[in-house]
């Protein structure tokens, strides 16, 4: 009986144990935007400046594979901008991606060469350049509609 008693308590305190905290939060820290340039937007054939953007530079493998993942929103004046080591047809993604982009798709000489418009949150479906580019800039949806973008257009950029 002594046993039983014993074998019994041991049980007990194994459940006890076991027991979690449903309260229990998971804090995760918010990626902030980080200004490392200045990027501007040129009509085609023109002087005429349509948008300067305060920008990320994403040039590493793992700044182009992770882009803006886990971030909540990002600023109307903010844009990240991806450079490429060569000019190559580009395809992104939005996976885990929490608000929707415009992609502008660039080519080696600074004009843009095409659009993924409207890109929907968390959409792992590929949104391809239609010619080869070596710059990829990314901006909140409906943004290159507003600011009337167009195929020909032109960005120059600048480091901080």
């Amino acid at each position: 009986m002594f046993v039983l008693k014993r074998l019994l308590l041991v049980c007990l305190l194994v459940l006890a144990s076991c027991k979690t905290d449903s309260k229990k939060e998971i804090k995760t820290d918010t990626i902030a935007f980080t200004k490392e340039g200045n990027l501007s937007i040129w009509k085609m054939q023109s002087d005429s400046t349509k948008v300067d953007l305060d920008i990320e530079i994403s040039e590493t493998e793992y700044e182009t594979q992770t882009g803006l993942m886990y971030r909540p929103s990002m600023e109307k004046s903010q844009g990240m901008l991806f450079i490429f080591p060569n000019v190559g047809a580009r395809s992104f993604y939005m996976k885990n991606t929490e608000f929707p982009l415009d992609i502008i798709y660039i080519g080696e000489n600074q004009k843009i060469v095409s659009f993924q418009k409207n890109a929907k949150p968390y959409d792992e479906t590929s949104l391809p350049s239609d010619l080869p580019a070596k710059y990829v800039l990314e901006i909140n949806a409906g943004l290159s509609d507003q600011w009337g973008l167009q195929v020909g257009d032109s960005i120059s950029y600048t480091r901080n």
